[in-house]
């Protein structure tokens, strides 16, 4: 069966012997609309087509087709891509008069047509013959050989395509990181629908649009905010390639910018004292709070997962879900542990901080309990007159300098980051003495004699 495309590229091959002299009758309120030509301003560099609109049976309202482009954007000149959009939606708009509908089968439709074409086309040559005094001779056309069939990829909508690529990459995501990858589909769509409307299919996408489309969220936000979001369309289009729904993921020819690292400023000692008590008096849970960050080296997010029943308290630790383990546990130090309420009344399954009370139920995420917090914590940063570097996690930044600094003092270097690692939980050596570095934790003993000129 000839698609609308096919058939109207088939007429547009067959048509230059002949013209046609069409007479519309349309009624007052056709099923379709009349078809327009989009040519992107007159852009060639952008795709131009014809569309139109036709009645949908089920929800009574006209709904826009397929747009028709054929061979136009192969061509280079606005004249020529013109000449060959005329042609279309002149007989487009001849297809619809006489019946065509797209959500029927219009296969005796078209072979009508092209049993006219055909027709028209003999006889148009036989008059020739006759006008030349040339014998007549009965055209008949060729038979063709078969064509090998190839099995043709329908085309795909570019949020159908998405969408189908996130459902298979969720299975091994958590729901925070797929409500990200959601968000930044919607993004791109919305931002596809504003300013490129005529591009719909997956198979339409092109390296300059994405480009466009990454430099938008870099003017808008940050550089950081732009890598994140090329490398999650990006993997959703290598899964797209590796299934071969698009030709190529060009996303990896796109390079991440350079970006400048977060930094979370490390509280001094006076600091400390003074923000710890000032919590004491004025907010006690977002005290304990931040003892999690600070004394058991815990995450924000991973202190928003604890739960009643992660914590043990006849051997003093406490179980969660770390950025690089699954479950973690550690040891609760006594500077934290007596700290504690009395737990013994709560329900396993509550949480260990909830905006009122230290044990409770809290229905919502655990990314917007971690902004809750981060939100809470801002009252403090206002009252102390602190910048935007100084964080809840800038407490896990001091505490492991002062606890490495501390180690220092009667071991090597070497030997301070071992027995570290097991109090932060670092997963390696290499991994921790990046940490440190990052933070400036490990600084060099006075160097003076170093720089005295002998």
């Amino acid at each position: 069966m000839l698609t609308l495309n096919e058939y109207l590229t088939f007429e547009h091959k067959s048509e230059h012997r002949f013209e046609h002299t069409l007479n519309f009758n349309l009624k007052k309120d056709p099923d379709f609309s009349i078809p327009k030509i989009y040519d992107a301003n007159g852009d060639i560099s952008k795709r131009w087509y014809v569309y139109f609109r036709y009645l949908n049976p089920h929800t009574g309202k006209k709904v826009r087709q397929k747009n028709i482009y054929g061979i136009a954007n192969k061509l280079k000149t606005k004249e020529d891509r013109m000449y060959v959009l005329l042609h279309y939606r002149r007989e487009l708009l001849k297809l619809l008069t006489e019946g065509y509908n797209p959500y029927v089968d219009n296969t005796s439709l078209f072979l009508k047509q092209i049993a006219d074409k055909n027709s028209q086309a003999n006889k148009v040559q036989v008059e020739q013959i006759k006008e030349q005094n040339q014998p007549i001779v009965e055209i008949k056309k060729e038979p063709q050989k078969p064509k090998s069939k190839r099995v043709k990829r329908d085309s795909i909508l570019i949020t159908s395509a998405f969408n189908k690529a996130l459902r298979i990459k969720s299975k091994t995501m958590s729901s925070k990181t797929t409500q990200d990858y959601k968000y930044k589909i919607k993004k791109f769509n919305t931002w596809l629908t504003e300013n490129h409307p005529e591009v719909e299919e997956v198979q339409h996408l092109t390296l300059d649009l994405v480009n466009d489309f990454l430099d938008f969220i870099e003017d808008n936000h940050t550089k950081r905010y732009r890598n994140n979001f090329r490398t999650d369309l990006g993997s959703l289009m290598q899964l797209l390639a590796d299934r071969e729904i698009i030709k190529r993921n060009f996303m990896q020819s796109i390079k991440t910018l350079k970006t400048k690292p977060q930094r979370h400023a490390r509280y001094s000692k006076e600091q400390l004292n003074n923000i710890f008590d000032y919590l004491e008096k004025n907010d006690p849970i977002l005290l304990l709070f931040i003892k999690f960050v600070s004394y058991n080296f815990v995450r924000p997010v991973e202190v928003c997962r604890i739960t009643i029943g992660n914590i043990n308290l006849e051997e003093k630790t406490v179980k969660y879900k770390a950025k690089n383990s699954p479950l973690k546990t550690k040891r609760i130090p006594d500077l934290l542990f007596n700290d504690l309420p009395d737990l013994s009344d709560k329900s396993e399954n509550m949480f260990l901080f909830t905006p009122d009370i230290i044990g409770g139920f809290w229905e919502t995420t655990e990314n917007n309990r971690r902004d809750y917090f981060s939100k809470r914590f801002k009252k403090v940063k206002r009252h102390f007159g602190l910048d935007q570097d100084y964080t809840i996690y800038s407490f896990r930044h001091t505490f492991i300098t002062n606890a490495y600094r501390k180690l220092e003092e009667s071991n090597s270097p070497y030997e301070a980051v071992n027995k570290l690692m097991q109090i932060t939980g670092h997963k390696s050596r290499a991994a921790l003495e990046k940490y440190l570095r990052d933070v400036d934790a490990a600084l060099p003993n006075d160097y003076s004699d170093l720089l005295k000129d002998e």
